[in-house]
């Protein structure tokens, strides 16, 4: 029996009720229906009744979008829908991550480096408040797995650093704001991630941790956070052998994620952990769910294991015949798809979804007066001027000055759409500055002399700006170069020749691949607050006063000289 009236879910017995008579009253497909989690591709009317709500789907996530279409959408979907839905967003670093006119506040990562515990909350307050008058409910955030590795990917800024007490201390804090907001909070990514150095989207990762390892670690991180209230859980698709290995000792030699293992789902997270909430998959799109087992069986199997709901899929309709297919064929239990129905709508009755007008669960447009309001704006700049952090200075470089260097060379690396927003507010900052900046452009060095002499004739600076995202389905997020024959080109050859500046905006151990820049800086974020800061910093008029949440040497002594 699942207990109604306890945490997360704290619910009176009129509001057990509802649930009660909900379920009583649904069909066999409405209830399959509620399983689903999709992702969102159109606003349009006709693609919201005939794809989505044809469906009776229980919940829905969009990419972020203008704020107003946004809301126009959650609120069609909404009033349409028979049973009140649960609206996803990845509300991890503002609400930027629903609206891209919201608040870009900032990364995890930026927020641990300015080692104060209520900027987490200001993140959550951001986020949660953006998020909500766009009509979001539900933030996959806060992200609680640890960096441990510094070759991973897919974690790294988005993660409060390598340290499990402050991840536990700042995503209490995140959460305590989004339940002021009446914003549910998915802790992600059960078991956790961060120990290898793979990306769940393209194949399954490992939790290699032994069982007493987990607990001091990722343990704790949950069992926290649970026992803070979390309402649900994000399970990603990483397998941790010591633990299903423990709970089942003829666990087979084989990755299994643990979005399909009930050894880590019933054993160790409901058993073990004593979580009682919602459990919602990552993406089933992803390889390291697709591979472990064929689709047909995967889709029901996640719920029979222990998921609540199932998040995007490859083909909705598809999988919706898969699930239910899977039930009248017993893979999906009568008992499990009845828990997973009961903790769906208890969720919704925990955020009072049953109770209000279905026109009014989405709020009016002059909500999103809050998207980037002065507050907002001032916190995301005391944060992003707090965190920015000088690694090193060896070469004595800083602070800037145009009367010393005059003409420098600009270089983004990096491949990604804000690229050239960045560049350019770069570019704009060191010109308002006195500086002459030329930016690098491939083209027009494919053809360039390499000699020494002009080179140091074009040139008083270089400026690195290292614009490498965290982006999912990519095996590195290191640094690549244009080279000519190791010749030149974008390589740093010039170091003993020119001063050189390094400016990571994202991946926070660039340096491992710049030894020899002896100038580097992290920012853990591109937001214009960032940039802005980063710039006043190296022009001296602010002090460097952030505090590296990992270590930026990668362990390597000779990356301090």
């Amino acid at each position: 029996m699942i207990n109604l009236m306890k945490q997360p879910f704290f619910l009176s017995e009129k509001d057990i009720e509802w649930v009660e008579n909900t379920k009583k009253h649904m069909t066999l497909e409405e209830k399959i229906g509620q399983l689903f989690v999709p992702i969102g591709y159109s606003g349009e009317a006709e693609y919201l009744d005939q794809v989505m709500l044809a469906h009776h789907i229980g919940g829905i996530m969009y990419r972020c979008g203008k704020a107003e279409e946004m809301q126009q959408t959650h609120r069609y979907l909404q009033e349409n829908s028979k049973i009140p839905l649960l609206i996803g967003a990845n509300l991890e670093d503002g609400g930027c991550g629903i609206a891209v006119d919201g608040t870009q506040y900032g990364k995890q990562m930026q927020v641990a480096a300015t080692g104060d515990v209520e900027d987490a909350y200001r993140l959550g307050k951001v986020s949660c408040s953006e998020g909500a008058a766009v009509g979001c409910n539900w933030a996959f955030a806060p992200v609680v797995d640890i960096d441990r590795n510094w070759r991973n990917p897919i974690t790294n800024v988005r993660t409060y650093g390598n340290d499990p007490d402050r991840v536990l201390a700042y995503g209490c804090n995140y959460m305590k704001a989004a339940k002021e907001e009446n914003v549910l909070v998915a802790i992600k990514h059960f078991p956790g991630d961060g120990c290898d150095e793979v990306d769940q989207h393209i194949l399954t990762s490992v939790n290699d941790l032994s069982c007493e390892e987990w607990d001091k670690t990722y343990g704790k991180i949950y069992k926290g956070l649970i026992d803070a209230g979390a309402q649900t859980v994000m399970v990603g698709h990483i397998a941790q052998p010591a633990y299903q290995k423990k709970y089942n000792p003829d666990f087979p030699k084989k990755l299994v994620p643990a979005s399909l293992s009930p050894e880590l789902l019933k054993g160790l997270l409901r058993q073990k952990l004593g979580f009682n909430g919602l459990i919602v998959t990552d993406s089933t799109c992803m390889v390291g769910f697709s591979s472990a087992m064929k689709r047909e069986k995967a889709v029901p199997y996640a719920i029979e294991a222990g998921c609540d709901m199932f998040l995007f899929n490859k083909d909705l309709e598809e999988d919706y015949q898969y699930m239910l297919n899977g039930y009248k064929q017993g893979i999906l239990s009568e008992q499990r798809l009845d828990e997973a129905l009961t903790r769906i709508l208890a969720t919704k009755a925990a955020l009072g979804l049953h109770k209000k007008k279905k026109e009014e669960i989405v709020p009016a447009v002059s909500a999103l007066e809050i998207l980037k309001s002065k507050e907002h704006e001032a916190w995301a700049k005391k944060s992003a001027d707090t965190a920015v952090t000088l690694v090193k200075d060896t070469a004595k470089l800083l602070p800037l000055s145009p009367k010393k260097v005059k003409k420098v060379l600009l270089e983004i690396m990096g491949d990604f759409p804000s690229n050239e927003r960045v560049v350019k507010s770069f570019e704009e900052c060191l010109m308002k500055e006195g500086f002459l900046v030329e930016r690098y452009e491939h083209e027009n060095f494919e053809t360039a002399k390499f000699d020494v002499e002009t080179f140091k004739k074009n040139y008083d600076l270089v400026i690195y700006i290292g614009n490498v995202e965290n982006a999912s389905n990519k095996v590195t997020n290191r640094l690549s170069w244009f080279t000519f024959w190791g010749n030149g080109n974008n390589v740093p050859w010039f170091v003993e020749e020119r001063p050189t500046l390094f400016i990571s905006l994202a991946n926070p151990y660039h340096l491992v691949d710049v030894p020899m820049i002896k100038t580097y800086i992290n920012a853990y974020s591109n937001s214009e607050y960032a940039i802005e800061s980063v710039v006043d910093k190296l022009m001296g008029r602010s002090s460097f006063t952030g505090k590296s949440p990992v270590d930026p040497f990668c362990g390597k002594e000779y990356l301090k000289w």
